[in-house]
């Protein structure tokens, strides 16, 4: 079901459709423009009798309730995509992510850098939000060579908030006051500080007096086995250009020597040092730990790039757990880490929007980005091009209203041709997981009729 200008674009959409798919179909085109301006019970008016059919696809857009239509005609109506370009993955052309889907075996820390530097609250606020985002336990870095005279009174607020908490520190005083209060794990150990460490009721990280010795790690995890301890090993994982590739190596060859040890892995050592978006590196590290059964991570985020990496890492675990357990490419089930630019940018094409300008009667834009353009149609004519300015100078004379609202909708525009993104008018952008969904013109106007105030009477 569709309304007048959609009809052509939705016929050259199904034929193919159909034969692909394997259904038969009848388009019905009631009497009004825009589909999306549709209304239940203005379907239920207008809508002839549909006998015979198996399911009655409404535009995405249209508002009310389905059951009465359901009563009325005797059919199943259902809301299709809020765009007809999206009907091949509507009707099943698209891979579902299986039932499952979420499971992950990776832990995540979440460190809240230079913890003595905040106060409680803040503490409190930061832990919260990056449970939030996906974190298993809550790290307290604190800072080297300060004591904390505060650590026992945060861990225990954090504890009894109901989070678990890891300390990281080689100050005894605090690794001690921290486990006492509720900490379950301390970062970290080596020969430096493992004989006093050894006796804490903790699990303990060990790593290496110098990541580029293995011997010394060794050395450590058999101080800690004779004295009963618990531990999970990391390697130390390096930035780029100071020995990355080798200490990629390193967590190799520990699997290897140690294949029933738990072990963990640093991230923030790649993510906060290098200049670039964190999402696929928290993707390729997620898969790294996947595969070499390393079940937890430390996260960061400390510099503008990594704001968002607790989140990130938790997505990707579970993608990665997904694509490792199941033998499949870790694609095509969850495009959430797919951001800056979309996964598949579709467009209607010059003779579908040539056949829209034909018929618009009325004098609403309609705005599209596609084939490296702008393209804007109303009943007074069809503009494209690439400046946005230039565009706007040739259209009619407009109110402040409708200036701010077009302007606002080229910007979007603007911004999907630059990075090849799907846009949409009076949608948001899809920024993956960071998408902020937005009320489209339409429903904002409704809002406001809805909420006038009557005239009084005189």
């Amino acid at each position: 079901m569709t309304g007048r200008l959609a009809e052509h674009a939705l016929r050259r959409t199904l034929e193919p459709l159909g034969e692909k798919v394997g259904f038969d179909y009848q388009v019905a085109v009631l009497g009004i423009s825009v589909a999306a301006l549709m209304h239940t019970d203005w379907v239920a008016k207008h809508l002839p009798p549909c006998p015979g059919f198996q399911r009655v696809v409404l535009p995405g857009w249209c508002r009310g309730d389905l059951a009465p239509l359901d009563q009325k005609f005797g059919t199943s109506f259902e809301r299709g995509p809020k765009d007809l370009q999206d009907l091949p993955d509507y009707f099943g052309k698209k891979r579902q992510a299986p039932p499952d889907y979420g499971k992950y075996a990776v832990e995540i820390l979440a460190e809240i850098n230079h913890a003595p530097r905040l106060t409680d609250t803040e503490i409190l606020k930061l832990a919260e939000r990056y449970r939030l985002s996906g974190a298993d336990l809550i790290d307290l870095g604190c800072v080297p060579g300060e004591l904390w005279p505060r650590v026992g009174q945060v861990t225990r607020q954090l504890v009894q908030a109901g989070f678990r908490v890891s300390i990281d520190s080689f100050e005894q005083a605090e690794v001690e006051t921290a486990v006492a209060a509720g900490a379950e794990l301390v970062l970290s150990c080596n020969s430096t500080n493992r004989d006093w460490a050894s006796k804490l009721p903790a699990e303990l990280v060990v790593i290496p007096d110098d990541p580029r010795d293995l011997s010394t790690l060794r050395e450590t995890v058999e101080q800690l086995k004779s004295s009963g301890s618990r531990f999970r090993l990391d390697p130390v994982l390096e930035p780029i250009g100071f020995g990355f590739a080798e200490s990629l190596g390193r967590y190799l060859a520990v699997r290897r020597e140690f294949p029933d040890v738990p072990m963990m892995m640093g991230i923030g050592n790649l993510t906060e040092l290098s200049e670039v978006d964190s999402a696929g590196i928290n993707l390729l590290l997620a898969g790294f730990c996947e595969e070499q059964q390393i079940r937890s991570v430390l996260a960061t985020e400390v510099i503008n790039w990594c704001r968002s990496a607790v989140q990130e890492f938790d997505i990707a675990r579970r993608l990665v757990h997904h694509s490792v357990k199941n033998q499949v490419l870790p694609k095509h089930v969850d495009s959430r880490l797919v951001m800056l630019r979309d996964t598949k940018p579709r467009e209607l094409g010059a003779e579908a929007l040539a056949d829209l300008a034909a018929n618009i009667k009325d004098a609403n834009f309609r705005i599209f980005s596609e084939r490296g353009e702008i393209h804007i149609l109303n009943r007074d004519g069809y503009w494209h091009g690439t400046d946005p300015y230039e565009l706007f100078d040739q259209l009619p004379a407009l109110d402040s209203k409708h200036a701010f609202y077009l302007g606002y909708e080229l910007a979007k525009a603007v911004t999907a041709l630059t990075l090849s993104k799907q846009y949409r008018q009076d949608e948001a952008l899809n920024w993956g997981f960071l998408t902020i969904p937005e009320i489209s013109a339409h429903e904002r106007r409704k809002h406001a009729r809805a909420h006038e105030t009557p005239a009084r009477e005189e």
